[in-house]
């Protein structure tokens, strides 16, 4: 399913192809450091440089003898340049070349899903304010509480892709972090200058006190943060699976020409896309914990970490990247249903409205105790279908004992609990929120 759904901007940065050729970048950015220092000839550099290149198939060829994927990499390349491919990987460790690398992959990465993550808080929006004032039931618990309006509801998932969007933006820069200080991080077969040049060179940052590794809880950082971002998106799934229920019916997803929602069950529209969203958040969920795992290694290092990295990192940010992808195309055509929306607002005959009532008599000097029951024994009776909650306070002749027909009637209104609508777009969305 995977590779059938992988969108090919992030496939193509896991490919082998473009892992490779960021290993070389790293290795080439070194010998430039080095020819600085006076370390490697110029003409030698410049052979590398322009020779420097390596065989995907050969790298593979070469690796089930040596069974070293650094190794094999190197052999595959210096087939290519010759006799000056023995300035290559000086001093450094094959770790160097790793973590530094999986730095550019993830940040590559990265810039994907900040793009992504833009895309859905654009459709968000604009379905927000198409919405803006369409009135819906709130619920708590999976109950009726109070009126609200569905694009109050979007605007609460563009808030919290916003903040999605501050945590990716900030894991873009904690991974982008490379070390390039040889066995155990010592700098005892490297100049530190080296290390400095290429990084800055790359765009990275050097590892303040690096081991033989970058210290993976950067990378826990950044899987967690894509765990969240996977969250949010399926809290917005399961919140429209729950909106399109048979008994509910407020929104759908959309149902395209010659879709098929069962193979028993001709009638049958199913929220497949959600329910997809859903499970996908398992996954990633499940790769944040992998991350943190990784965190603890012996002493300086091991590997427990890179056969684990080889399958969460391309598997992590694909995902993600075609969750964002799908959950951005599942806003923007949603199908909405405002005539069902006020429907159910009506389906509990009016005791949403309670707490106004309640509110009213508070005002009028009855105690918040004596007002509470009052209004809970009258609703109670239209849960046991007995009526409809105004008539039912009009007949109370305790609560026409302190609220007028007509302070009663107004209590129904569902204006007042779309008031704040226009401050809180305004606080969400600042000037275009008015």
């Amino acid at each position: 399913m995977i590779e059938r759904y992988t969108r090919k901007e992030m496939g193509r940065i896991w490919e082998p192809e473009n892992r490779f050729r960021k290993w070389l970048e790293v290795e080439i950015a070194a010998c430039e450091a080095w020819e600085g220092l006076g370390k490697i000839p110029r003409k030698s550099l410049e052979v590398i440089k322009k020779k420097a290149d390596f065989n995907v198939e050969r790298i593979d060829e070469i690796e089930r003898t040596v069974k070293h994927d650094v190794i094999a990499f190197l052999t595959s390349v210096a087939e290519f340049v010759g006799p000056d491919s023995r300035f290559i990987h000086m001093g450094l460790t094959s770790s160097d070349v790793l973590d530094t690398s999986l730095a550019l992959l993830l940040r590559e990465s990265a810039d994907l899903i900040i793009s992504d993550i833009k895309g859905l808080m654009a459709a968000l929006e604009k379905k927000a304010f198409e919405h803006k004032m369409t009135p819906m039931m709130g619920r708590s618990h999976g109950i009726h509480a109070e009126p609200t309006t569905f694009g109050l509801k979007l605007s609460s998932w563009y808030d919290e892709m916003g903040m999605n969007l501050e945590r990716m933006e900030r894991a873009r820069e904690v991974i982008s972090y490379g070390k390039l200080s040889g066995a155990v991080g010592t700098f005892s077969q490297i100049d530190p200058r080296v290390e400095k040049f290429a990084l800055k060179k790359l765009g990275l940052k050097p590892e303040p006190v690096a081991t033989q590794v970058v210290h993976r809880d950067r990378h826990a950082e950044f899987f967690s943060t894509l765990a969240i971002i996977a969250s949010s998106i399926e809290k917005f799934a399961v919140e429209i699976r729950h909106l399109q229920r048979t008994e509910v019916l407020e929104a759908e997803e959309p149902f395209t020409k010659g879709q098929k929602g069962s193979s028993a069950m001709p009638h049958k529209r199913n929220p497949i896309l959600s329910e997809n969203l859903t499970g996908l958040a398992r996954l990633i969920r499940g790769y944040a914990v992998s991350a943190i795992e990784n965190v603890p290694l012996w002493h300086e290092r091991d590997i427990s970490h890179s056969s684990v990295e080889r399958v969460i990192a391309p598997d992590a940010t694909i995902l993600v990247d075609f969750m964002l992808s799908r959950a951005t195309g599942l806003i923007r055509d949603l199908v909405v249903y405002p005539a069902n929306m006020m429907e159910n607002i009506d389906k509990l005959k009016g005791v949403v409205f309670s707490q106004k009532v309640l509110l009213k008599l508070v005002d009028k000097g009855v105690t918040r105790e004596e007002a509470y029951a009052i209004v809970q024994r009258n609703a109670m009776k239209v849960w046991e279908g007995l009526g409809d909650f105004k008539s039912i306070l009009m007949d109370d002749s305790e609560v026409r004992g302190y609220l007028t027909e007509k302070e009663i009637d107004a209590s129904f209104d569902i204006k007042p609990y779309l008031k704040q609508v226009d401050y809180i777009f305004k606080r969400t969305f600042g000037k275009k929120g008015i």
